[in-house]
């Protein structure tokens, strides 16, 4: 977490008194385009004082247009966020790495009461935490609260509550809307539901419904289009093969029938789902929507004989979060875009506890 001496503290006060909000320059003597990617240009370290400088600054750094800009700039960090669970399985916080898996540290709480099933989704460089249960002095909560963390910032903020409160759902960014869809209701009641959120108007709308309840299932995006797979349905005995993909344009649902089932990791690298299942988990699954067809890859046991794994995206490689408490487990890591046969390798990047999801941002 950033901190300032009092000398940065003076220099902020000086430069938020010298700069007058009503002012239509960014940068007093310069087009915007010029001074927008001046901004660009300066250390990641220094966005959270950048913000304290005038309203005009912390807008910028917020938007959608300050990571444009940086990309223009060649100017784009990725970083690795990972929910970890705290020792003894009391609790969780987020952890942040850089690509080289350094530069560790923690963010701050979210705000409310700790949660459990919810839906985590990157948009617009930002994470998004939605949903969710928790449990106090016995009582179960089911929550319909989002929550964003601005990593130029560092700090949360709550946006607009979801239509229906919901845990173990699936949720996944297309095109730049954040979809929900299915879990758990407040009743305990699985969901056909879905709704998606657009961050230009900060409102949630319900859209078309599944055909059939589902929960336990997750979602991502392929060319435009929704899928979600996994899980179980009402509709189905025991865990679900059906592939559920709705079409923004034509806000209409259709159907696939070849899912993966029982999927405990997920995650898309270069437009190609990767999946583990649990009855074979020393094998990935990756499934490419050009074709719809999976194939199968062994995973080594190099590294870790684990039969449990959570999956990490960093510099387009696939990591292998070990789900065993082992100090000498070094991460096992998938290039897919290697010579044949040297597509595995391991890594001492890893989370400092168990792995419950992670997602890269970048910034």
């Amino acid at each position: 977490m950033s901190t300032f001496s009092k000398g940065d503290h003076s220099m902020r006060s000086e430069a938020v008194d010298s700069v007058d909000d009503d002012d239509d320059s960014v940068l007093p003597g310069l087009t915007d385009d010029v001074s927008k990617y001046c901004l660009a240009l300066v250390p990641r370290s220094n966005f959270l004082a950048m913000g304290g400088v005038c309203k005009r600054w912390r807008r910028f750094i917020q938007s959608k247009e300050f990571i444009t800009v940086r990309k223009l700039a060649g100017q784009l960090e990725e970083w690795l966020y990972i929910l970890t669970a705290d020792s003894e399985g009391k609790g969780s916080h987020w952890e942040v790495m850089d690509s080289f898996g350094h530069n560790r540290r923690s963010l701050p709480p979210m705000p409310g009461p700790g949660k459990a099933e919810f839906g985590v989704v990157v948009l617009n460089g930002k994470l998004l935490v939605m949903a969710g249960y928790s449990s106090i002095d016995g009582t179960v909560s089911v929550s319909a609260e989002v929550y964003q963390y601005n990593s130029n910032l560092d700090s949360w903020i709550r946006l607009s509550n979801m239509n229906v409160a919901r845990y173990d759902f699936a949720c996944a960014e297309v095109n730049g809307l954040v979809y929900a869809v299915g879990g758990y209701g407040p009743e305990g009641d699985s969901l056909s539901s879905a709704e998606v959120y657009d961050p230009d108007t900060d409102k949630w709308t319900v859209i078309e419904s599944l055909r059939r309840p589902r929960w336990g299932c997750f979602a991502c995006g392929f060319e435009g289009k929704l899928y979600v797979m996994g899980g179980r349905s009402s509709f189905t005995i025991g865990n679900s093969k059906f592939v559920d993909v709705y079409d923004p344009e034509k806000h209409t649902w259709r159907e696939m029938k070849n899912g993966c089932v029982m999927v405990t990791a997920q995650a898309v690298l270069e437009n190609k789902l990767f999946c583990m299942e649990w009855k074979n988990q020393r094998k990935l699954s990756i499934f490419n929507p050009d074709d719809n067809s999976w194939k199968m890859v062994p995973v080594p046991l190099t590294g870790s004989s684990s039969v449990g794994f959570r999956f990490g995206i960093l510099n387009g490689k696939l990591l292998l979060f070990s789900l065993e408490e082992d100090p000498t487990y070094r991460t096992l890591l998938y290039d897919p875009n290697a010579a044949p046969g040297c597509e595995w390798g391991t890594t001492d990047i890893k989370p400092s506890g168990l792995c419950l999801c992670s997602v890269t941002i970048k910034t």
